[in-house]
């Protein structure tokens, strides 16, 4: 009995140290000062992990799509009856400006992985006071074009939009927020590109 008695006594400390051991491990890697630094898209990788991995660009494009369409619901068919012409489109323009301003570019950069990773699928990606003046010009742009097509696409179908008697493709959110987005895209494509071949010029030029 003094023997197992003796047994345990010495257990407790070796148990002591045990404990004692993994505390100062955890302490040291809680104080470390020199780890790694972490990506916040690395760490993104971690935390959605058993979600449905939808591609980036589909999100974006979704997001244009519903903004778009939930502006035209709410402002041209909203206001619609009691505003019409240059009035109405010069609110469906602000509406536009506004949501891309303050909604759309707030959202992409919410979601993107790291600062300025979605800054290409913007028109005016910074955000400033006087920014969302250019998005409501920029808005009027896009306005046009989606007029423009809607009277090209009527036309074809149904012919002079000012004599038909009817319109083969009435306004409504969905096919109005295909051209938001399809307009918007096309716009930074062409911006993206054009940037691309100027700094690629710039480049060939130092190197020579």
């Amino acid at each position: 009995m003094a023997k197992k008695k003796k047994n345990k006594q010495d257990e407790k400390p070796a148990a002591e140290n045990y404990y004692s051991l993994k505390t100062d491990a955890v302490n040291r890697l809680v104080n470390a000062e020199n780890a790694p630094e972490v990506s916040e898209a690395e760490i993104r990788k971690y935390k959605s992990g058993g979600k449905l991995n939808v591609p980036s660009w589909v999100k974006i494009l979704f997001v244009k799509f519903w903004f778009g369409g939930a502006i035209c619901y709410f402002f041209l068919w909203g206001l619609g009856i009691y505003i019409s012409g240059l009035d109405l489109m010069f609110v469906l323009a602000v509406g536009l400006g506004m949501a891309m301003d303050l909604m759309v570019n707030n959202l992409l950069h919410y979601f993107e992985p790291e600062k300025g990773a979605y800054d290409r699928w913007m028109m005016i990606p910074f955000r400033k006071f006087w920014s969302i003046f250019l998005n409501v010009v920029y808005a009027g742009v896009l306005l046009y074009c989606i007029v423009w097509a809607y009277n090209v696409i009527n036309t074809l179908l149904a012919g002079d939009v000012e004599t038909a008697t009817m319109v083969a493709v009435p306004v409504e959110p969905v096919l109005f927020g295909l051209f938001f987005m399809g307009f918007d895209m096309l716009f930074i494509t062409i911006r993206n590109t054009t940037v691309k071949m100027i700094r690629d010029a710039k480049a060939k030029a130092s190197e020579k």
